[in-house]
């Protein structure tokens, strides 16, 4: 059950847009930053790291990205100085 419910909310945070959340960060770094014992709080101190680790994903995920493309297209070494030839009669 609390997998499930994790899962799920895991899903529809993926479906946020990273630039609207993080014009939210601000808002909430000041709220987590004054401390009181209201439900308030905590919810702005979930969201926080919300947003946070939506930042992370991405920036994680397109880091990968990145690194399998330049996997992808990078040329075959060239060899330095002198050809391997040799000659065949």
């Amino acid at each position: 059950m609390l997998e499930i419910t994790l899962n799920e909310i895991a899903e529809k945070i993926l479906h946020l847009d990273e630039a609207s959340l993080v014009s939210l960060w601000g808002k909430y770094k000041d709220k987590m930053e004054h401390f009181d014992t209201s439900r308030e709080w905590e919810k702005s101190v979930i969201i926080f790291f919300i947003i946070n680790s939506v930042r992370v994903k991405n920036h994680i995920f397109n880091e990968q990205i990145i690194k399998i493309r330049g996997k992808e297209t990078t040329p075959p070494k060239s060899t330095k100085g002198k050809p391997h030839l040799r000659l065949i009669k």
